[in-house]
């Protein structure tokens, strides 16, 4: 018996016309043998490499082609509005001194990006600090959830702009209205998201801390946070979005140094290469904050 291919040796007996037996030696292959796939050379390895690059290359290449390629024909079409080529260059314009100084209606993009930038990170930093501890009480105590689920079904649907007049009539002034508008906006996926993650953790949990005798600290500590957490981080990339969405409707109606009142200057200055030079910086940094959420979220462990 060959011995890379071993089996399981056995006798055979069959009667032949003449009535004589014969005796043959069968080997019948184990079922429990592995044939182990053949291992990749170098440039299969190569091949599939490549293939996965393409693969996870040219879809957004080619959907980023077919956008700039309407917008181009749309631009043929309506003067008014500049295509990609001209906005580019204006760009690159805008971008070689993003950061000047003429005063205070006359600053660089630079300066109204850090500017939006401050005012979410105050506001989104109050949400957080107390729509994330709110959210656990109303997810552990059902007295504090059913108190509050009236109040914030009703005021959690109401447009974050609508809260802009209570804002300049509570704070008398644009810069702390416009952060408060942030932080009612960015509150509520926070609870909403953290409450529900409490009211998901397995009763069978809670009853072990009861027969162990856990304190409060504890309890949140060892069962509530990290069951919680997947939930938590949920609703700050939620909440990090609607501030950065918020922000700059806003800064328009506020005015002051912001991307929102430079759009809304620039559109009185009718430069609407501009205003679309605006839309793709407004939406390159809240991927870029949202990516940075992700990231952060991926270094924590669920288990």
């Amino acid at each position: 018996m060959n011995a890379a291919n071993p089996g399981i040796e056995s006798l055979k007996e069959t009667t032949a016309g003449d009535g004589t037996v014969a005796t043959a030696k069968v080997f019948n292959i184990s079922p429990s043998i592995n044939v182990s796939e053949p291992v990749p050379t170098a440039g299969r390895r190569f091949s599939l490499a490549a293939k996965n690059f393409f693969q996870w290359l040219v879809p957004p290449v080619l959907g980023l082609t077919i956008f700039i390629g309407i917008w181009a024909l749309v631009s043929q079409t309506s003067p008014q509005l500049p295509g990609p080529l001209k906005t580019w260059a204006s760009a690159q314009q805008l971008f070689s001194d993003p950061f000047y100084n003429k005063g205070p209606n006359d600053q660089g993009i630079g300066w109204n990006i850090l500017a939006s930038l401050q005012r979410v990170g105050i506001g989104f930093g109050m949400a957080a600090a107390i729509g994330i501890p709110l959210g656990f009480m109303i997810g552990r105590f059902k007295f504090l959830n059913a108190m509050t689920a009236p109040i914030i079904s009703l005021l959690r649907p109401v447009s974050p702009l609508a809260w802009l007049p209570i804002g300049l009539l509570v704070f008398k002034a644009a810069n702390p209205a416009a952060i408060w508008v942030i932080f009612i906006s960015a509150i509520w996926p926070m609870i909403i998201n953290t409450a529900v993650g409490v009211n998901r953790i397995p009763q069978d949990y809670m009853n072990v801390a009861k027969v162990l005798n856990l304190s409060e600290w504890k309890i949140f500590t060892k069962i509530l946070f990290p069951a919680v957490l997947p939930y938590m981080m949920t609703g700050i990339r939620l909440s990090i979005g609607v501030a950065w969405l918020v922000i700059v409707a806003a800064e328009m109606l506020t005015g002051g140094v912001g991307l929102g009142f430079w759009v809304w200057d620039e559109w009185n200055n009718l430069n609407v290469e501009h205003i679309i030079i605006a839309i793709f910086v407004v939406g390159i940094v809240g991927l870029l904050l949202e990516q940075m959420l992700v990231l952060l979220a991926k270094r924590f462990s669920y288990e």
